[in-house]
């Protein structure tokens, strides 16, 4: 009679610490998360991540002072390329921001305007990404052109952290399921 007991306990303890690392992993993926969110959601990445088919600039997100557009490849339009301006790095005489391959995320990854959870979303989609989550890691944590958010040059705010701890909380937040907020 004991033993069957004993053997409902244990598996409702079992299911009960089971539940709890999930939780506390979930927590810790959406932490995470937020973290990542705090420099995606930073003027300094925006400004290149549009809807539409105008970048902005500045921390107060005003149009590109040069009116320039999307264009076909997101490297502007035909007549005015972003490497007609923007070159490999920052041009420390006229103030010209640049890095390698500069240029506007693709349309589909546009996040002005998203929510945290919409912006999660957004980036899990590799439809919208053309990247697989461990390729993120990689893009997040160490592409040249995304380590400019905090190497912009004279005058302008970088985005928060470090671009080693972008990657990081990106890593884990793959590691702890990728989770996004509510």
């Amino acid at each position: 009679m004991k033993i069957f007991l004993v053997v409902p306990v244990l598996y409702m303890l079992g299911v009960s610490y089971t539940q709890n690392v999930v939780r506390k992993d979930r927590d810790a993926s959406v932490d995470y998360f937020r973290k990542m969110a705090a420099v995606m959601q930073h003027p300094r990445c925006l400004n290149c991540h549009p809807r539409g088919d105008q970048p902005t600039q500045g921390t107060d997100m005003h149009t590109h002072v040069m009116n320039v557009w999307r264009g076909p490849d997101n490297h502007g339009a035909v007549a005015v390329k972003c490497a007609a301006c923007h070159g490999a790095e920052n041009n420390p005489n006229s103030g010209v921001p640049g890095a390698p391959n500069w240029g506007l995320a693709p349309k589909s990854m546009g996040w002005v305007g998203l929510n945290p959870r919409e912006l999660c979303r957004t980036i899990k989609d590799p439809k919208k990404t053309r990247k697989t989550l461990e390729e993120l890691v990689h893009h997040n944590g160490e592409d040249k052109l995304v380590a400019w958010a905090w190497n912009p040059g004279t005058d302008r705010e970088p985005a928060p952290g470090t671009q080693k701890e972008f990657g990081e909380n990106t890593r884990k937040w793959i590691e702890t399921g990728a989770v996004c907020p509510e």
